[in-house]
């Protein structure tokens, strides 16, 4: 019996600690969010229209999903951004 004990006491210790942890992580994640979101945001460069910026961010996101290589994402962005 008291080996059980002492498993049970064990195992509850580590789910605390481990629960700890995890909450801090959220924690400090959370913050940097919130960090992130306060920042203002770089206005736009001068020649740069709304349509251009959705066509980035467009391009951005083909990218992240594999869609588009690296090579051919600088290459539409050089296009968009006429360098």
């Amino acid at each position: 019996m008291p080996g059980l004990i002492r498993g049970v006491a064990r195992t509850a210790v580590i789910a605390g600690t481990a629960t700890a942890v995890s909450n801090r992580v959220s924690r400090r994640q959370q913050g940097r969010w919130a960090e992130q979101q306060q920042a203002a945001p770089a206005p736009p460069a001068a020649g740069m229209t709304d349509d251009t910026i959705a066509q980035l961010q467009k391009l951005g996101e083909l990218r992240a999903q594999g869609v588009l290589t690296d090579a051919e994402f600088e290459a539409q962005k050089s296009r968009l951004l006429g360098t």
